[in-house]
């Protein structure tokens, strides 16, 4: 059984880290292999990471296959904007190590990767929490919740928040509506399942600049619909921040 190193302060990380180390041979965070230190990935897992930089999409966060200037948005966000106002990602989610981490951390029992992969996600999203307020989990339906017994949103979340220096908000927001699973839906009918499953109380959020955190962006849908009800609390600005994003057709042209 592992250790739950996600859930303790710094200084216990680091201690418990370097104790493991010298019992347990430093591993990679997606396959296993030997690495040189502890919480890292192996060469090749490394450069098989598409990891995201600029340029990219300032509102969705994907990538631009040319760098044509600050600031600019895909034709995807000018036809169809999001309800938040950026999102940011470390990583294209697709096979192979992005993947792995992803599926080791939801149902892997993993939870030890949630604190290298938001360190990773506070440097992906240095803009967006910068002058932030709070840091948001997408929070889960408390009966999916009994059943998994792990968001793991909430746990990146928290490694997002301490990394950043950004007070966590971890239960304001709640998910009231237990919603089919998304996978094998469509874009509508993401979008439709999630309607109202978000809810804020009224004014919790009132002038302030929160970002949301979640595993993985798909067609944005959970983080529009969480965005939506953080809005309807009063937030002045949503920004999201997710591990990893799947961006359908590849890196976006102009």
């Amino acid at each position: 059984m592992r250790l739950d190193w996600s859930i303790a302060p710094g200084w216990a990380r680091r201690l418990g880290g370097a104790a493991l180390d010298l019992v347990y041979p430093p591993t990679c965070l997606a396959c296993g292999a030997a690495t040189e230190a502890e919480g890292g990935l192996c060469p090749r897992c490394w450069g098989a990471m598409a990891f995201i930089e600029r340029p990219f999409c300032e509102r969705l966060g994907v990538p631009f296959s040319a760098d044509l200037g600050d600031g600019l948005i895909s034709p995807e966000a000018a036809a169809d904007p999001p309800a938040y106002d950026r999102a940011r990602a470390v990583v294209v989610f697709a096979d192979g190590p992005a993947r792995d981490l992803v599926h080791h951390l939801k149902y892997g029992d993993r939870p030890d990767l949630a604190w290298p992969m938001g360190r990773w996600m506070a440097r992906a999203g240095r803009d967006v929490l910068a002058g932030a307020d709070a840091v948001i989990p997408v929070p889960m339906h408390r009966g999916r919740l009994w059943s998994r017994r792990f968001n793991q949103a909430a746990a990146l979340a928290q490694a997002v928040a301490e990394t950043a220096g950004v007070p966590l908000e971890a239960t304001t927001l709640a998910r009231v509506k237990a919603t089919r699973p998304q996978v094998g839906l469509s874009r509508a009918e993401r979008a439709a399942n999630l309607q109202g499953a978000f809810r804020a109380p009224k004014g919790a959020f009132a002038g302030r600049a929160v970002v949301l955190v979640d595993d993985v962006a798909t067609t944005g849908a959970t983080l529009n619909a969480a965005a939506r009800a953080l809005r309807r609390a009063g937030a002045a600005r949503v920004d999201a921040l997710v591990f990893a994003r799947v961006v359908s057709h590849g890196p976006l042209t102009i």
